[in-house]
């Protein structure tokens, strides 16, 4: 990348998604739209981007972001690294909405400068009326080029909100309101093409993450009501290395279960998270069998802060790096300390 100028400098890279998604001339698909277009095609259609920064362009991959892998994300990650090394002031990643809470807080993870990373996407295609592509590319550069998003970590911009990756989540199927931040709310907005931050966050603690040869696989169940103990009894024997539970409010599973997973921590990282996705799951309110104190004297980790997918994410990025596994509830107590340092 060159410039001859003092404006800023920023990448956008496109992985495919309903951002890029026009009508497929597959034969029998129809009128129906599948992810084609790459990240020039994105930027050109922004006059407005020339007023607010010098733009390169990437095409990372084109593809649902539902078939994103962490070998991509890994990938992604070192490419963005690439781009920081080599002068850029900010990088924005456009890709499906359907995984944008995954893999802007696996970026958060892996990606340690900080200029800002800012992922977004959108919720109607560019064939639709009111596409919100466009809007939500140029927010998301604004954002990336300004000097207030400097050591935010990677953020999510969307429908002029700034969300940070550790909180936000999608919420809604089809709004374009779709991204909320439960735990916390959005850290700020875009007024006016500018950036407002409300509070800023600590970046990450480098916690050990990355990958070795492969990332381990990491289960995610989820506890409803009349669960019973089968499909856990399974999760050794099919090769995972970890194990997320998505509990009951602040933490607590059926008492018929708490053998088995009490059986499982004897062996991988079984880790405690709440179903409702806000909040943080407890430690020391409820005693019956079951709750989150029986849970945790039995060796299971409290994830704290971090919903059932992103504790998955931190989990399998953590073993990919070769961590023993022993160590999970150190690394997680780690993690939280720094999700939750914030500067008024």
């Amino acid at each position: 990348m060159s410039s001859t100028s003092a404006r800023m400098r920023v990448v956008v890279i496109s992985l495919g998604g309903t951002i890029a998604s026009v009508n497929s001339t597959s034969p029998g698909a129809g009128t129906m739209v599948t992810p084609q277009l790459g990240a020039r095609d994105l930027v050109n259609e922004i006059s407005q981007l020339g007023d607010v920064a010098d733009i390169d362009t990437v095409a990372f991959r084109t593809v649902p972001s539902g078939n994103l892998t962490f070998a991509d994300l890994v990938a992604l990650a070192a490419e963005i690294k690439h781009y920081f090394s080599n002068g850029a002031d900010g990088v924005v990643v456009t890709q499906g909405t359907d995984t944008i809470e995954e893999t802007s807080f696996a970026l958060d993870l892996l990606v340690h400068d900080p200029h800002p990373v800012v992922v977004t996407g959108a919720m109607r295609n560019p064939t639709m009326a009111g596409h919100d592509g466009p809007a939500n590319v140029l927010g998301a550069v604004q954002v990336a080029a300004s000097p207030a998003a400097m050591g935010l970590g990677t953020l999510v911009v969307f429908n002029d909100e700034i969300h940070a990756a550790r909180f936000v989540r999608k919420t809604h199927a089809t709004s374009t309101a779709t991204f909320r931040s439960p735990s916390a709310g959005p850290i700020g907005w875009v007024i006016e093409g500018e950036p407002r931050i409300l509070f800023r966050l600590s970046h990450l603690d480098e916690v050990n993450v990355g990958v070795g040869d492969h990332v381990p696989p990491v289960a995610l169940f989820t506890v409803t009501l009349g669960d019973d103990d089968r499909i856990l009894g399974q999760v050794a024997s099919l090769g995972y290395r970890g194990l997320i539970i998505e509990a009951f409010g602040a933490g607590h599973v059926p008492e018929w279960l708490v053998g088995a997973l009490q059986e499982l921590a004897h062996s991988l990282p079984v880790v405690l998270t709440s179903r409702t996705g806000a909040g943080e799951v407890l430690s020391n309110t409820y005693g019956f069998p079951g709750s989150e104190s029986d849970l945790l004297s039995r060796g299971i980790v409290s994830a704290g802060l971090l919903d059932g997918r992103k504790a998955r994410v931190f989990l399998s990025l953590w073993l990919a790096a070769g961590n023993d596994p022993t160590g999970a509830k150190t690394a997680f107590d780690r993690l939280n300390a720094s999700l939750t340092s914030f500067e008024r």
